[in-house]
This record gives C-alpha cells, sequence and structure tokens, in this order.
C-alpha cells in the first residue's frame, strides 16, 4: 500500500509538471488541464494492472503558484479474516448451547407427563375417599401427604430449571397446591383423626396447667452465708441496677467504687466512690458514705485527698484504703480514719507505665481485689510476658504471701476479680454485653473457661470489684456506678 501511495504521488508530480510546461507554450484553462491529469492517471493504472479502475474523475483546483490540487481516494481492500473466525465459533456455541437445551425440553416434556398422570392417581384416590364413608386412618392421609410433597418438590425443581416461565408447569403447581388442600380437609373431617385431635388437646391442656402451677411456684435460689464458701462457684449474675452517675460528673469516664468488707463486722456499712481525673490516669480524690441511703442522697459524705495514686484498680478493706502509686510500682495503704499513709512498698516485678493494662481500660497496671480470703493484687510482669499474675497480700505490711501465674494474657480481658479464691476475668462482646469467660482457682491450680453474660449500659467496664458481705458485684461503666447480684451453684 505505501509503494501504490509512493508511485501515485511521482505520477501526479510528473503530470503536474508536465502540465505547467504546456501552460507556458499555450493558455491552458484549469479544467481541461485537470481532465487531462485523470486522463493520465487512468491510462498509467490500466497498463500495470487489469484489475478494475481504482480512480475516479474529480473536480480539482490551481493554487496561487499555478500548481493543480486534487485529492486521491484509495479503497481499503484488505478481507477481515479475523473476524470471520470469531463469527464462525459464535456460531459453533450458539448451535452447541441450542442443541443442549432442545435435549432438556425433551426430558422436561417426557417428566411433565408422569406428574400429570400421578396427579391423575392421586386425584382419583382423594376423589373415592371424598365419595366413600369408609373411615381412613392417619397412615392414609400421611403417605398422601408424602407423595403430594414429593411432586411438589420435584415441580419446584422443574420450575427454577426452565428459563422464563412455562403455562403448564404454572397449571401443575396449582394443582397440586389445590389437592393438598383437599386431603387436609378430608384429614379434618375424618372421624378417627378427630378423636385423635381431642386426645391430643387434653394432653395440651394438661401440661399448660402444670407449667402455670411449677411457674407459680418460685424457687428461690440457695443461701450461702456472707464470707462462706460453702459453694461450687459462680453460677450466674442479675440484671444490672443503676445506682447513679459518679459525684464529679459524666466528663469523669475512669474510676472505681464499690463497698468496705470487714470480717470482723461484716454489717458496717462504708461505701466509697472513685473518679480519676479526666486524663483516666491520676487518682487524687475520693469520697466514703456510711451507707447506701446516704450514697444516694450524697449525704454525711466524707471527701478525701490522696498524693500520686494511679488507675481505678482500688480497693477499700477493713477501713483501709488500697492503691497504685502514680508513675511506679509501689503500692500504698490508707488509713481512711486519720488520712495518712501508713505503708507503702513496692509489688515485686510489676509491670507498669500501662506496659500491660487491662483491653480498654489505660493505667490499670496494678488491680486490688477482695474476697472471702482477704487481698489480692492482680497484675502482670515482663517475666510472664503479659500473663495475669496473682499474688495473695498480707493487709498489714503488703508483703506477698504467694504468687500464681495464668496462662491468661492480660490486655487481653476487659477486666477481673477475685471470688472465693478463684480469678474469674471478663471481655467485650458488644458495647451493651460483657462476658465472664476465664477462671483460675488458686486453691488448685486450674484454670477454665466459663460463660456467664453481664448486660452493660455504657460501652467500657473500668473496673469490677466483688464484696463478700452482700455477694455483689460493683462496676464502674463509664461514670455511671453498676451493681449486680451474684448466684452460686449449690
Amino acid at each position: 500500500m505505501k509503494h501504490t501511495q509512493v508511485a501515485l504521488l511521482l505520477l501526479v508530480q510528473g503530470a503536474i509538471a508536465q502540465a505547467t510546461t504546456m501552460a507556458a507554450t499555450e493558455v491552458t484553462s484549469p479544467v481541461s488541464t485537470l481532465q487531462y491529469l485523470t486522463t493520465q492517471l487512468n491510462e498509467k493504472t490500466t497498463s500495470q494492472s487489469t484489475s478494475p479502475k481504482l480512480f475516479a474523475n474529480v473536480t480539482g483546483s490551481l493554487d496561487d503558484h499555478g500548481s493543480c490540487q486534487c485529492s486521491v481516494y484509495l479503497p481499503d481492500t484488505t478481507f477481515p479474516v479475523q473476524k470471520a473466525e470469531e463469527l464462525q465459533v459464535i456460531a459453533t456455541t450458539l448451535l452447541q448451547k441450542f442443541e443442549a437445551e432442545l435435549s432438556q425440553v425433551k426430558e422436561y416434556s417426557k417428566r411433565i407427563e408422569l406428574y400429570q398422570q400421578q396427579i391423575l392417581n392421586i386425584t382419583l384416590r382423594v376423589e373415592h375417599m371424598e365419595q366413600s364413608s369408609i373411615s381412613y386412618t392417619e397412615l392414609d392421609f400421611q403417605l398422601l401427604k408424602v407423595e403430594i410433597n414429593d411432586l411438589e418438590r420435584l415441580v419446584t425443581q422443574l420450575k427454577s430449571s426452565v428459563v422464563g416461565s412455562n403455562v403448564i408447569i404454572d397449571q401443575i403447581y396449582l394443582e397440586i397446591t389445590n389437592l393438598t388442600i383437599l386431603v387436609n380437609q378430608l384429614e379434618s373431617m375424618d372421624k378417627n383423626n378427630i378423636l385423635a385431635i381431642r386426645r391430643q388437646i387434653v394432653s395440651l391442656q394438661n401440661q399448660l396447667r402444670e407449667c402455670e402451677e411449677s411457674k407459680n411456684k418460685t424457687t428461690a435460689p440457695p443461701y450461702f452465708p456472707p464470707g462462706s464458701c460453702i459453694h461450687r462457684g459462680l453460677l450466674n449474675v442479675s440484671q444490672p441496677y443503676v445506682v447513679k452517675l459518679n459525684w464529679r460528673g459524666f466528663s469523669y469516664k475512669y474510676g472505681s467504687w464499690g463497698r468496705d468488707y470487714s470480717p470482723s463486722n461484716p454489717e458496717k456499712e462504708i461505701y466509697w466512690v472513685a473518679p480519676l481525673e479526666t486524663s483516666g490516669r491520676y487518682f487524687e480524690y475520693f469520697r466514703t458514705y456510711g451507707s447506701f441511703d446516704d450514697l444516694l442522697l450524697f449525704k454525711t459524705q466524707y471527701e478525701r485527698r490522696l498524693r500520686y495514686g494511679e488507675g481505678s484498680g482500688a480497693a477499700l478493706y477493713n477501713n483501709f484504703f488500697y492503691y497504685h502509686v502514680y508513675t511506679s510500682s509501689d503500692i500504698a495503704k490508707y488509713d481512711i480514719n486519720t488520712n495518712n499513709v501508713v505503708v507503702r512498698k513496692a509489688l515485686p516485678s510489676a509491670a507498669v507505665n500501662n506496659r500491660f493494662s487491662y483491653a480498654g481500660v489505660s493505667y490499670q497496671d496494678i488491680d486490688f481485689a477482695v474476697d472471702e480470703s482477704g487481698l489480692w493484687v492482680i497484675y502482670s510482669t515482663e517475666n510472664s510476658m503479659g500473663n495475669i499474675v496473682i499474688s495473695k497480700l498480707n493487709e498489714t505490711t503488703l508483703d506477698v504471701l504467694n504468687t500464681w501465674q495464668t496462662r491468661q494474657y492480660k490486655p487481653s480481658v476487659s477486666n477481673a476479680f477475685m471470688l472465693c479464691g478463684i480469678l474469674y476475668a471478663t471481655r467485650t462482646l458488644s458495647t451493651r454485653k460483657e462476658e465472664i469467660f476465664y477462671m483460675y482457682d488458686t486453691s488448685t491450680g486450674e484454670e477454665g473457661r466459663v460463660s456467664v453474660i453481664m448486660d452493660k449500659k455504657l460501652d467500657t467496664i473500668q473496673s469490677l470489684a466483688y464484696n463478700p458481705t452482700d455477694q455483689r458485684l460493683y462496676v464502674y461503666n463509664d461514670g455511671y456506678l453498676l451493681r449486680y447480684d451474684v448466684t452460686f451453684q449449690p
């Protein structure tokens, strides 16, 4: 194609040169010159090839320099072989699909004839049952129902496999539906089945009566004396009882609260509320109340100020307040009667500075807990690689009496508490549900899984404390004070 274009260009240029020479000798009109050029081009083309004429007469023009200008169009004579091959492949594929669909239609036709014959047989049997006075048993009706259900299932499969709507299939489906209704009506009119249904109704009425009687007989949960551990561990917790918002307001989302446990005077009521600063780390002020009513009414309150407390893991035990000292591994014992720190001591190997705090709660590296046996501390160490470590403390000297290392990673739990020497850990299920899922028994060294669901009012549980006196859980939930009743396994 490129060689043809070059040849034509040279031919046109030669003709123009010749026409220019002739114009110098005699005056020729532009139209006569153009006709001459066209004649020369046709002659050249005819002499080179015997193919049909590729050019036609066109109208030309002279430019300012006296040169003749015209346009030559060459047709694209290439045959589209690739497109023809693609069309042939498509045609072959469509033919194969058509043959497959045609074979399916033949199969469907045979199946439709079979279904129609089965429906006819069932219809005759139902009409005979309807006209005769014979009492049929429940088994007869069940056999009919099984056959009708099989037909309905097969027709449904057939209907889903056919593209588009099919009048015959729709009609068969409608007849099957009518047969189902008719058999149900005959079954309800049968005398033997009516008697059987009456007997079932009487049985259901008796069961309902027994259920109502057992519902009215409320069984009280087993009673276990406060401070005792004769039960077999935690069984369940109640719905949360919302006591109130903490005394510093909604902005103070971090903190802890609970009730003092005094083994020598368990009936004595002292409640404490300890909100942290809004940063969620620094702990300075807390209040105590002489009764639960005083707590509700902010009555006869005593506000105390600590120096350099940290985290929401504090606890009140036998008139002494125990807390973690700010930016250190020290723990302290604070006398609420004299408002003085009486003991301060380092907790050996404790990881601090938010190294292994609970999930969603910052700077609770050291968490105090109280149960029937005394004072505990829950923390982690570098040697435990973040797993929970439990230590029993001497509440007088803060010396570590014994230590247990668990296999539960502390940052994966949301909080923890002690109950009868058993550690229970929680995890977050959703914004409104928490689960007590892990336990470690310090008396046997065994650990295991439990599942006790705790509802909560807001997203995060900042602290969780158990009190042996009233056997309740005290939860600080995003600034709100919640309380749960505990049920034990008998």
